[in-house]
């Protein structure tokens, strides 16, 4: 089986437009997280400014234009061409385009811009891939699904290169939705915690640029990846966390490592009481309770369809400086499975992590990565 290597990446948020900058600001436990608010009340988010990532009178979207400046900072570190016929493109979101409903009047072509393949056809046109892009856009797992996607593809020999972007923008539309449910937070979200009450939304894009070329055999390596869906409501997790335990195991499988041979843990820990509950229980049923871990919620919100991109990347950078960031928000342990939150930076000397996800629908996700 070809060896997967992680050969360029970059993250776009609100802390910075680069991976180093994202890094960087971490270091300093910067958060993105401001107050906001609209007409059904107040909340935390992490957004934009109204100018942000333009690129000219171009034609794109925000949407459009977040990814490209994404993917074209990565394809500039990456040596690779994205012309030829080994590359292919993957794009992550769940909502894509559909903050246009509210500025738009509705017609055909607003439906057509609002599909995300739509999207997908402009960013690869606007870069020369010669392919049709793959889109995934399987609720909040959506960034680790593409990324397995990338992966399995490469293993094949189908593709050489794989570049996968993932972006997400927050919409009236949206915050609705999760006001709603009553899933958001009136503070700075607080994953884990004994006091947590919902979560923070968040805007940003990342790309990883995956790779089977031998030159790259010093690179980090994606060692495995598992998928499951535990069928239990369309927004509500397994009580049991169960089936993300499953996804584990089989990610674990895949990189032919034990539960022992694991060093961190990149949880999704949205800070609501019913996902950090499962997914407490889903690390221990499959071993990994000791296992240091950490939220990333508390510096860019929940960024959708971006954020299993942007929390690997930024994990693949603190397994790179052997720096475990800290969980924000996190004080006392509120699961009833206890699981080992990182409260303060920590350094460490690491080789393995993995990254986990679970969303609406009742889908689970995780990936695998090592030096």
């Amino acid at each position: 089986m070809r060896n997967v290597y992680v050969i360029a990446d970059n993250v776009f948020t609100p802390l910075g437009k680069t991976t180093a900058e994202n890094f960087a600001r971490l270091k300093q436990n910067s958060t993105a997280l401001k107050e906001y608010h609209n007409k059904s009340g107040q909340y935390f988010a992490a957004l934009f400014e109204p100018t942000e990532f333009l690129i000219g009178s171009s034609g794109y979207t925000k949407f459009e234009q977040l990814m490209i400046v994404s993917v074209k900072d990565a394809l500039d570190r990456s040596g690779i061409s994205c012309t030829d016929d080994n590359t292919v493109l993957i794009i992550s979101s769940t909502k894509g385009n559909i903050g246009l409903l509210e500025t738009e009047a509705l017609s055909p072509a607003l439906q057509e811009r609002i599909g995300l393949s739509g999207s997908a056809n402009l960013v690869a046109k606007h870069f020369g891939f010669r392919d049709q892009p793959i889109v995934v856009s399987n609720a909040c797992v959506s960034g680790v699904v593409a990324v397995t996607t990338g992966m399995r593809l490469l293993r094949t020999g189908q593709y050489e290169h794989a570049v996968i972007v993932g972006a997400d923008l927050i919409s009236e539309f949206i915050l609705s939705g999760f006001q709603t449910f009553q899933a958001l937070s009136k503070q700075p979200c607080r994953p884990f915690d004994k006091n947590r009450d919902g979560l923070n939304l968040g805007e940003g894009a990342a790309t990883i640029i995956l790779s089977t070329d031998k030159k790259h055999e010093g690179n980090v390596r994606l060692l495995g990846a598992g998928i499951s869906n535990d069928a239990n409501h369309i927004s509500g997790p397994s009580r049991t966390g169960q089936e993300l335990a499953n996804a584990i195991e089989v990610a674990l499988k895949d990189a032919n490592l034990s539960a022992g041979e694991i060093d961190f843990i990149s949880a999704h820990g949205t800070a609501t009481p019913y996902n950090d509950e499962m997914e407490a229980n889903a690390i221990a049923l499959a071993g990994l309770e000791i296992v240091p871990l950490n939220s990333l919620k508390g510096y860019y919100g929940h960024t959708l369809g971006a954020a299993g991109l942007i929390e690997s990347v930024i994990s693949i950078q603190s397994l790179k400086e052997g720096l475990f960031l800290a969980t924000p928000g996190f004080e006392e342990i509120g699961v009833s499975r206890p699981v080992n939150v990182i409260a303060q930076q920590t350094q460490v000397r690491a080789k393995s992590l993995i990254k986990t996800a679970s969303g609406f629908g009742g889908c689970n996700a995780a990936v695998v990565f090592g030096k």
